[in-house]
């Protein structure tokens, strides 16, 4: 008896934790015979950009006794085609959900797909395991078998609710780090949350519990000594217990291996001293945090459920940057209960004052089960009926203003998140009122000159931003021309020299005697470049006064900075090792 687990990843370097935590849990048992379970699963890992066809026929050809598929907003469409499809050409395969996207209607799932066996409700470890096991046991599996376990649903409604499970006894299923060569490794020390956020799915969790911190200290070993690229804590609030994340914190700062990078959701305004002051001793790249701040309307946060200190937050976040080693990731949801175009204009200035290396505009998605799917009328919010259900309009942002913040993302994304424009940015956000008037102004010039609906090459979106400067500051033109070149050499080194760069026929002699020194060999790790203005000054009036003699800068690509990805700049300031 086969029972195949499917997970379907929104791209390949993602994994699907759920299928390895339910088949690691399972493993662990036996059938009626004493025989181990896990000799009867086997997991099928797709993304949803394959296609449809390619994935029907390798499970198919895995022949499957039994199958369920792992559901959520980004793949529930792709599931539900597979599913309509494998029906018909095995009428009799018994057909299983479980996940978020069908934990909370299921009685509308089995309207709409009459053969589908059955769901595994909420948290399935255990549920999944009972299942093989009467799979194994019973041969036909009947209606009233099924009853007997907890955490499902059947045509015939919910069975009894599954309690929650202690976390120290699921497997560590990464045992064997060659099926997750070149992904992401998502690790869980923690489920539940303490916070009851009305849009998070979270909230609804009874319990937050933790797994054994010498435990994790254990396997966290295993990724860092295979020196794998990042682990992503999928724990809600990662330093909701101190003593939790000041131990695993400590751990990771005591064993680093120069390589690993551990990605944490943290809540900043929790932070303790002590905490932060750990974190501040981090090796630049060890950890990156992500930071819910989501509004700063003190009445959209209070009608969402959220206790946020702001003030507090604002503090810790800066004195996260003050070292300058550690990633900063902030949140932002538009369309929230009471946040307006310039409330929302007013939270995006907030959090974008904060300085962090991400700031992500995202838009709120009424999930199925959460608060919000039930108060979504009471707040006039109206959401797309097809995944991920995202809003189209509120009492508070029309249609209209959700495309006009919709772009103002593309800007963000574009020039701020990329970090390719750094330098640039911040000249220019000198000469508006506020940071939010420059992204909104970039998005008009973009869709006035049609620019939003076409996928285009790096180096074109600096000729773009160049062109657009010439238009808001025409003065300053050779100015930007320089930011821009700094901007673009600080992060790639171009093969060929893009247009919007200045000539450097002048100093062809120069650039010739700087290769033929000890640079020679490194003639692909480097570029030389001169600039006539000090771009890289962080005081931006300076910026533009111009040298008295053109300045020469190394931009060295053997060494970059692990949290903005910048290289290592040389700043010409007479004989050098160069001879520049």
């Amino acid at each position: 008896m086969k029972f195949l687990l499917v997970g379907i990843n929104a791209k390949y370097i993602h994994s699907n934790p759920a299928v390895y935590s339910l088949a690691a849990y399972a493993k662990k048992q036996t059938d009626a015979d004493g025989e181990p379970l896990k000799k009867h699963i086997e997991i099928a890992e797709y993304t949803i950009n394959q296609n449809p066809e390619e994935i029907l026929s390798d499970i198919y050809c895995r022949k499957p006794d039994v199958i369920a598929f792992s559901c959520y907003i980004w793949n529930i469409r792709l599931v539900e085609e597979l599913m309509e499809e494998l029906h018909q050409i095995r009428e009799d395969l018994p057909i299983w959900l479980g996940g978020p996207e069908v934990s909370f209607h299921t009685r509308e799932m089995f309207t709409r797909f009459p053969y589908l066996t059955g769901i595994m409700v909420g948290e399935g470890e255990k549920t999944f395991a009972q299942l093989l096991q009467a799979y194994c046991d019973d041969s036909p599996l009947l209606m009233e078998d099924l009853e007997k376990i907890a955490g499902i649903a059947t045509v015939n409604g919910l069975t009894k609710e599954r309690e929650c499970m202690d976390l120290n006894e699921i497997p560590f299923f990464y045992e064997d780090l060659s099926d997750f060569e070149n992904r992401i490794i998502y690790y869980e020390s923690s489920r539940g949350c303490p916070f009851r956020c009305k849009y998070c799915l979270s909230s609804i969790e009874k319990k937050l519990r933790f797994r054994n911190v010498e435990t994790v200290k254990r396997e966290l070993q295993v990724f860092l000594d295979a020196k794998v690229p990042q682990v992503k804590f999928i724990d809600r609030t990662f330093n909701a217990n101190h003593e939790h994340a000041m131990e695993i914190w400590r751990y990771i700062k005591e064993n680093d291996n120069n390589v690993t990078n551990f990605h944490f959701e943290i809540s900043a305004d929790l932070l303790r001293e002590e905490e932060i002051a750990l974190l501040q001793t981090m090796r630049p790249g060890l950890v990156q945090l992500e930071i819910g701040v989501q509004s700063t309307n003190a009445k959209t946060i209070a009608a969402i459920n959220r206790t946020t200190d702001l003030t507090k937050l604002g503090r810790a976040v800066a004195k996260l940057g003050e070292k300058e080693n550690i990633h900063r990731h902030l949140d932002l949801i538009a369309g929230l209960p009471y946040e307006d175009y310039e409330s929302f204009h007013q939270s995006f200035n907030d959090v974008y004052n904060m300085h962090p290396q991400q700031l992500q505009l995202g838009f709120l998605k009424v999930l199925k089960g959460a608060d919000m799917e039930k108060q979504a009328q009471e707040y006039g919010i109206v959401y797309r009926k097809q995944p991920p259900y995202e809003v189209l309009y509120t009492k508070w942002l029309d249609f209209a203003e959700m495309i006009r913040l919709k772009r103002i993302e593309e800007m963000v994304e574009l020039f701020y998140n990329s970090g390719q424009f750094a330098t640039t940015i911040r000249f220019m956000e000198q000469f508006y009122k506020d940071p939010f008037l420059m992204y909104e102004e970039l998005a008009e010039y973009y869709e006035e000159n049609g620019y939003l609906a076409t996928a285009s090459k790096r180096a074109l979106h600096y000729e773009r931003f160049l062109a657009f400067a010439a238009k808001k500051d025409p003065q300053r033109i050779e100015v930007y021309r320089e930011l821009l070149t700094y901007d673009c050499y600080l992060r790639e080194n171009m093969k060929t020299r893009p247009d919007f760069c200045n000539k450097q026929d002048t100093y062809r002699e120069i650039i010739h005697d700087f290769y033929k020194t000890e640079a020679k060999q490194m003639k692909n790790l480097m570029h030389l470049e001169f600039f006539r203005y000090p771009v890289w000054e962080n005081c931006e009036k300076k910026v533009e006064v111009p040298f008295k003699e053109v300045q020469k800068v190394i931009f060295d690509y053997r060494e970059r900075n692990p949290v903005t990805k910048a290289c290592c700049v040389i700043i010409s300031k007479g004989e050098n090792q160069y001879g520049i």
